[in-house]
C-alpha cells in the first residue's frame, strides 16, 4: 500500500501506516500540496458505503471528510491529519490525569460536537481514540464507522461497534444506540481525563459488561462538585437520565466558577450528593433489569427443554400401549394418558415465584419454572387417590447449571400426618424449603433429585410405565415404605 496512488476526487499518495482498528486501516497520504490522513474501510455485507458519508453541515470539532470514494474491496475516507489522539495525550501524561482546567477545556470541545450533532447521528464509539487535535480543536473523528457496523448482517462484526472500556449499559443489552449512549462515552472520557483512570477497568470482557452494567464509579476526589455531579450524571445507568447532549457544554462552563453565594453552594453540595443516590439507585434499578432479563432467558429454555422431554416420555409410554386413551401433546407439553382406572398425566410449565422460598434458610439454588408428572385413580376406602412428582428447572447440583429434575416430598413419619396423594408434589416455597433444609422439619423429600436427561430420562420413563401399570390394577396403594429409595445430599444448602 505504501508508495501506491490513489485517485479519488484527486490524487493521494499513500505513504506510511498510521494505525488500525476492527473497521479498518489508516495511512499518510498527500495530495496537492496536502497532507491528509487515509482510510479504507473493508466491506461488510450488508452495510451500505452512503452510511459512512454523513453530513454533517456545520457542526462544530468534527473531523472532516476532505475526499473520498472507493476501491475493489474498501470504502475510503479522506481526513485532515491530526497532531495527535486524546489517547496519545494520556499516554504522554502516564496516568496522572489532566487536572481539572484542562480536562474542562478537552471536554468542551467534545460536548460543542455532541450538542451540535445531537439527534442528527449518534457515535455509538466515542472514546480518546477517536479524538483527534486538530487545528488546535480536539475533534470527533470516525461519525459513520459505527453506524455502518451496526448496520452490517455479518455475524462477527457486532462485537467491534462498541468498545468494551466505553460502552454504556445499552449497548451491553443490544439495545438501540441513542445520543445519550455518546453521553456515556463522553462521561467515561470525562472521569479518565481527571483521574488518569477509567470509572470500570475489568479485566475481562466479562468483568465490564458487569461493571458497567451494575457497578458505581468510585466518587472523583478533589473535584468541584458541579463538575463531579456532572460526569457522575452522564455515567447513569438508565440512558434517559443522563444529561441531554444538547446541555452539556451549558453545564461545562459554570463548573470551574465558584458558587456567588454559601446558598448556592451548599444547593451545590446537596444536589451533587444526591447524584450519588440516584447513581445507586439506577444501579440497583440495573441489576435488578439484568435479573429480570436472565431470568426471562432461562425461563425460554425451560419451556423449550420440557416440549422436548414431555414428547419423549409420551411418546415412549404411546409406542408400548398404543391403545390406551391418550390426548394428543399440545404445544405446552401437557398431556393425559389413561390406562384402566388409571390416569397418568403432565402439566405444562409455569414461571416460579423469585421470592419462592419465603422464609430465611432456605436452599442456595435458583427455580425458573415447575410442573408435575402424576398418577390418579379413584379413591377406594383406604382413601388413597395416587402419587405425584414435582418437575423443577433449577440449578440444584450446582450453580448456574439448570435443568429438569425430578422429586418428592412426603410428611415425616413421626409427624402422624397422611395425604390422599403420596408422595406428593410441591413448588418452591416455605414449605419445600423446610424439608431441604439440614434440620428436622414437617416435610421431608420422598424423591431424590433425578435428571431428566440421557440415561436417568430412560430410568424414569420406565419407573412411570410400572407404577402405571401398577395403578392400572384394582387394590393399588400407596408406598408402604417411604422414602422409597435412598435420598443422597445432592442439592445445593
Amino acid at each position: 500500500m505504501q508508495g501506491a496512488t490513489l485517485q479519488l476526487g484527486k490524487f493521494w499518495k499513500i505513504g506510511e501506516r498510521l494505525g488500525g482498528g476492527g473497521f479498518g486501516q489508516v495511512y499518510a497520504a498527500a495530495g496537492g500540496g496536502e497532507d491528509a490522513a487515509v482510510k479504507f474501510v473493508k466491506r461488510l455485507p450488508g452495510a451500505q458505503g452512503e452510511l459512512l458519508f454523513v453530513d454533517l453541515g456545520e457542526a462544530r470539532n468534527v473531523v472532516p471528510v476532505i475526499d473520498q470514494g472507493e476501491t475493489e474491496d474498501a470504502w475510503v475516507i479522506v481526513m485532515p491529519q491530526a497532531e495527535k489522539s486524546l489517547r496519545d495525550l494520556l499516554n504522554e501524561i502516564g496516568g496522572a490525569g489532566l487536572g481539572v482546567g484542562a480536562a474542562v477545556g478537552v471536554l468542551t470541545d467534545i460536548a460543542q460536537a455532541l450538542g451540535d450533532l445531537a439527534g442528527r447521528v449518534v457515535h455509538r464509539d466515542l472514546k480518546p481514540e477517536n479524538v483527534l487535535l486538530v487545528d488546535g480543536r480536539w475533534c470527533l473523528a470516525d461519525f459513520g464507522i459505527s453506524r455502518f457496523a451496526d448496520a452490517t448482517t455479518a455475524p462477527d462484526t457486532r462485537k467491534f461497534s462498541k468498545t468494551p472500556l466505553y460502552a454504556a449499559p445499552e449497548q451491553w443489552r443490544d439495545e438501540r444506540a441513542t445520543s445519550a449512549t455518546d453521553v456515556y462515552g463522553f462521561g467515561v472520557i470525562a472521569y479518565e481525563l481527571i483521574t488518569g483512570r477509567r470509572p470500570f477497568v475489568g479485566p475481562d470482557v466479562s468483568d465490564l459488561r458487569e461493571q458497567h452494567l451494575h457497578e458505581t464509579p468510585a466518587p472523583l476526589p478533589n473535584v468541584p462538585v458541579t463538575l463531579a455531579a456532572l460526569v457522575m450524571e452522564c455515567l447513569y445507568k438508565q440512558a434517559e437520565a443522563r444529561p441531554a447532549a444538547t446541555d452539556l457544554e451549558r453545564r461545562l462552563d459554570g463548573v470551574l466558577i465558584p458558587a456567588a453565594t454559601a446558598g448556592l453552594s451548599r444547593l451545590q453540595a446537596a444536589h451533587h450528593e444526591q447524584v450519588g443516590k440516584r447513581a445507586e439507585e439506577e444501579r440497583s434499578a440495573s441489576r435488578a433489569a439484568s435479573a429480570s432479563e436472565r431470568r426471562e432467558r432461562l425461563l425460554d429454555a425451560a419451556r423449550q427443554n420440557y416440549l422436548s422431554i414431555s414428547g419423549t416420555i409420551r411418546a415412549s409410554l404411546a409406542d408400548a400401549a398404543p391403545s390406551p386413551a391418550a390426548i394428543p401433546s399440545p404445544r405446552d407439553g401437557q398431556w393425559t394418558m389413561r390406562l384402566g382406572q388409571a390416569t397418568l398425566r403432565m402439566t405444562p410449565p409455569i414461571t416460579a415465584s423469585t421470592d419462592r422460598w419465603g422464609d430465611p434458610g432456605h436452599p442456595l439454588f435458583d427455580v425458573i419454572a415447575v410442573a408435575e408428572i402424576g398418577l390418579r385413580i379413584p379413591a377406594g376406602r383406604n382413601r388413597y387417590e395416587g402419587r405425584s412428582h414435582a418437575l423443577w428447572y433449577c440449578d440444584a447440583l450446582e450453580e448456574g447449571r439448570f435443568g429438569w429434575y425430578e422429586l418428592a416430598f412426603m410428611h415425616n413419619p413421626l409427624m402422624a400426618r397422611t395425604s390422599s396423594v403420596a408422595p406428593f408434589a410441591l413448588g418452591p416455597g416455605p414449605e419445600s424449603a423446610g424439608a431441604l433444609s439440614s434440620g428436622m422439619d414437617v416435610l421431608q423429600l420422598a424423591w431424590p433429585f433425578t435428571k431428566l436427561t440421557g440415561e436417568d430420562l430412560d430410568g424414569v420413563i420406565s419407573r412411570w410405565a410400572g407404577w402405571l401399570v401398577d395403578a392400572s390394577s384394582p387394590g393399588w396403594s400407596q408406598p408402604s415404605l417411604m422414602p422409597e429409595v435412598e435420598i443422597p445430599w445432592v442439592w445445593r444448602r
